[in-house]
């Protein structure tokens, strides 16, 4: 008989947040695309509604103008990259590759200073969320790949 292979919850949980990270982005990809043959304003007030958003909120307004003024080919083309990164990234951590360890640490990493400089602009709780949230996935991926190499030396 086989050892079954005792899988590592970090990798798993990373895996996830990576994988519903890359399909949120695939869909805004595709939403993108569809708003490129339409009518922007009217299609994002359709989503608002639909989506029972209070569209008097000053909020969702900052939020419908920013979409509307946003090149839709632009949006799709970089939300398509991100989300086949995300994918890559928690397809390899899935499959507990070396390489996606590197890669997840190298890329959060390469993140965490812009999301210093927001939240320094404006805090809000979301963005302080995604920054620790970030910082962990980081220091513990550093922290297993030491603690590999220190295992294979």
């Amino acid at each position: 008989m086989g050892t079954k292979k005792h899988r590592d919850l970090g990798f798993l949980a990373i895996a996830i947040l990576k994988l519903v990270k890359g399909l949120l982005l695939f869909l805004i990809g595709v939403g993108a695309v569809s708003l490129m043959r339409k009518d922007t304003s009217s299609v994002l007030l359709n989503w608002a509604h639909a989506l029972q958003m209070d569209t008097h909120s000053k909020f969702i307004q900052r939020w419908l103008l920013k979409l509307g003024l946003m090149r839709h080919r632009d949006l799709a083309v970089v939300a398509f990259f991100y989300s086949a990164l995300m994918f890559t990234e928690g397809i390899g951590l899935l499959m507990e590759k070396v390489w996606a360890e590197y890669m997840t640490a190298f890329i959060t990493a390469t993140f965490i200073p812009l999301e210093v400089y927001e939240l320094m602009r404006r805090v809000t709780f979301t963005r302080a969320c995604v920054l620790v949230l970030n910082v962990i996935v980081v220091a513990y991926l550093v922290m297993r790949l030491i603690q590999q190499k220190r295992a294979h030396a």
